[in-house]
């Protein structure tokens, strides 16, 4: 009997109506969640397995679920796949419990970009919930686009959202839901209860979910004029989504905001090597110029820099060999840009707990976070019933006045803090206070990893699509688009929705002016493309002879050259959930994940079965096992640099296979490459365990 299925120890909370961990009355209150950065911070927790609960995260995946998917049903299978391979109209619905088959393959797909090498560390984690990022993470510019990507997604988008919502209550093209807002509004203000009404408005908005739908009606976001708060034709000419600014044709539920995100980043770094070189709109291309190979990517912006910096007539000797401030800026700029990536990347983190806590995803607690946040919200309500405006106005004058002047007073304070409290402000913080248990995204996606591999039916990737997204309008429901009080949506017939909607080729890409149109123009810099068409096929030529000689480096003994073989795979292999192609030193294989032995473990053998009952009657002869309760470190790793890859990548048209590499606690390091199914494996390794991670 499967002893997830006996009686669960959880009692059910009177108040929220939670049961399970996370959801004890002390979770309610925003008291913090662990002192142990104080108290003890030498304190060091470990469990080998996911059963031991080392973190929320793994309590929360081996505890019994009341609302159960195909991963969380009893079977006798070692192994249960779940449509590893298949299309996605093949995978049975819903995997897990509470959460669409399309949203969880979202959350995947994001997780594999945003994390990339993880830590495995022996103390409390803060907050009940491992997965955070290290405060001494590794840059490198990969990573910074994922993170801008990611603040696009979650915060830059939903920003939009906010401000459309403004303007549609400002143009009173809904006028039953306007005047109701500016009666309340002006009501209150008459009476000297703008805070109060504000305050209630919050705590119900927080804990009534209901109330937002009503207060502030849902709309595809690519159909809501941002000046107008009207019906607007979608800048793709179709709705196709609805979710992003655009209204993009997607594959997959999330698809256009990640190409939108993805896009995003292009245009800036467009814009700004257009700024390096000093791009005008009216500058003539030049029928020739003189180029032997193509660039280094990392040096475009700065060789355009100093490009525009002759051609604008500067002396040779007051040029970059001469200037003293170059290398000094390059230093401070590349240093400060970790901290930079950290920031976007805490934002981002923030911005996605809040979100959760609003509306959580099993298998956390449904309503214990929304509870908590208006216990916070709450004394400001009360506060505000007793306290005129004019002693308002005093102390926030009073407190912007000493957080001026008293600068020395604070500085002794805060030393003071320093000397008897170590580490005080790890106690503070938002995701071990008011935030704690609500997990980021990549942190409901482990716990997600985490429920599959607890049954033994490890999550499928997100199927991959070969076919064109289709230009077809997505359907409208009730659901996607509302209105108040039974008010026209956007104050539109539904023939105008209907015809928003439709597919329009046509539709313009209007800029605010003549100059940006120049800039953007596929025509302005047409000579620059055909010149980089022509080096692309050169260096296709180039890679290709590059590959080749790997092969005869790789034989002479050479590492790297070895790491590198087989990065560009010629046939498409179909593995997982068990075994993964890839390559160790240069040799053909696959990595197993066996868990039917006592101790589970991760292998690599030159001895490739395809069957599963040959690799558990250990007719694998493995070159290396490593025990998964002994990993301690992954990290996803690229046979070429970053900077080879672009080039690889970009002149065959092919993806590239990257590899990963397992460090146990012992310190052996092992390393596999040419992995088509990197992230799958990684993703099976890292919710395997009882490893509390941390993202570095």
């Amino acid at each position: 009997m499967d002893a997830r299925a006996e009686e669960d120890p959880w009692a059910q909370n009177p108040i929220s109506g939670d049961a399970g961990p996370g959801s004890t009355i002390a979770d309610l209150l925003p008291i913090p969640a662990v002192t142990e950065p104080v108290d003890n911070p030498e304190k060091v927790e470990t469990s080998k397995t996911p059963a031991g609960a080392p973190s929320l995260s793994h309590a929360l995946a081996t505890t019994k679920h009341a609302e159960k998917g195909l991963a969380q049903q009893y079977h006798d299978d070692e192994v249960l796949d779940l449509g590893w391979n298949q299309t996605k109209q093949r995978v049975s619905e819903p995997l897990v419990g509470g959460l669409e088959n399309e949203d969880l393959w979202m959350l995947i797909r994001r997780f594999d970009k945003q994390i990339y090498h993880v830590k495995s560390i022996p103390n409390p984690v803060p907050g009940g919930l491992d997965l955070n990022i290290a405060d001494d993470e590794e840059f490198s510019p990969d990573k910074l686009r994922a993170n801008i990507e990611r603040l696009y997604m979650t915060v830059i988008v939903q920003l939009l959202a906010a401000v459309k919502h403004v303007a549609r209550l400002r143009t009173w093209r809904e006028r039953r839901r306007t005047f109701s807002f500016a009666v309340a509004y002006f009501a209150a203000w008459i009476l000297d209860m703008i805070v109060p009404l504000l305050s209630a408005a919050l705590i119900t908005l927080i804990v009534y979910p209901r109330a937002r739908q009503s207060l502030f009606p849902p709309a595809p976001l690519a159909l809501v004029d941002t000046k107008s708060g009207g019906l607007k034709k979608p800048s793709a000419g179709v709705l196709g989504s609805h979710d992003s600014a655009t209204g993009a044709p997607e594959k997959h539920r999330g698809e256009a905001v990640e190409h939108e995100a993805s896009n995003f980043v292009s245009v800036i770094t467009s814009v700004a090597l257009s700024s390096a070189a000093g791009k005008h709109p009216g500058d003539v291309a030049e029928d020739e110029g003189p180029a032997d190979s193509a660039p280094d990517p990392s040096a475009i912006a700065s060789g355009a820099a100093e490009a525009r910096v002759v051609s604008a007539g500067i002396k040779p000797e007051a040029g970059s060999k001469h200037d003293k401030t170059k290398q000094p800026m390059e230093a401070a700029m590349w240093t400060k840009m970790k901290p930079i990536m950290h920031a976007l990347a805490d934002v981002a983190d923030t911005w996605e707990r809040f979100g959760n806590a609003l509306n959580p995803k099993d298998p956390f607690p449904r309503n214990s976070y929304r509870i908590r946040l208006a216990v916070v919200v709450s004394p400001m309500l009360l506060m505000s019933l007793f306290i005129s405006s004019y002693m308002y106005t005093k102390v926030v004058t009073f407190a912007i006045g000493f957080g001026f002047f008293g600068d020395p007073i604070i500085q002794h304070g805060l030393s003071l803090l320093d000397r008897r409290f170590p580490n005080w402000q790890k106690l503070l913080e938002l995701r071990n206070t008011v935030l704690k248990g609500v997990p980021t995204n990549a942190q409901l996606t482990i716990t997600l990893l985490r429920i599959g591999e607890a049954n033994k039916a490890p999550l499928p990737p997100p199927p991959k699509i070969t076919e064109e997204t289709p230009d077809e309008p997505v359907a409208i429901t009730a659901d996607d688009l509302q209105a108040t009080a039974g008010e026209a949506p956007l104050g539109a017939t539904k023939s105008d929705i209907d015809a928003a909607v439709q597919k329009d080729p046509a539709t313009a890409q209007e800029t605010d002016g003549r100059d940006v149109n120049d800039s953007k123009s596929s025509n302005h810099g047409k000579k620059g493309s055909r010149i980089l068409a022509f080096f692309k096929g050169t260096t296709k030529g180039a890679v290709k002879t590059a590959i080749g000689t790997d092969t005869v480096k790789a034989k002479a003994g050479s590492a790297k050259a070895k790491d590198r073989l087989g990065v560009i795979p010629r046939h498409q292999h179909l593995d997982g959930p068990v075994e993964f192609q890839a390559r160790h030193r240069g040799h053909k294989g696959r990595v197993y994940i066996t868990t039917k032995a006592t101790i589970p473990s991760v292998a690599f053998s030159t001895d490739v079965k395809s069957d599963l009952e040959e690799i558990q009657a250990e007719h694998v002869h493995p070159a290396w096992t490593v025990a998964l309760a002994d990993v301690v470190e992954l990290k996803k790793i690229g046979g070429y640099g970053w900077k080879a890859k672009l080039v690889v990548g970009w002149s065959t048209d092919k993806e590239v296979a990257d590899g990963l590499e397992i460090i146990t606690s012992n310190g052996e390091r092992f390393k596999v490459t040419a992995c088509p199914l990197r992230n799958e494996l990684f993703n099976r390794l890292v919710a395997m365990g009882g490893q509390k991670w941390e993202a570095w």
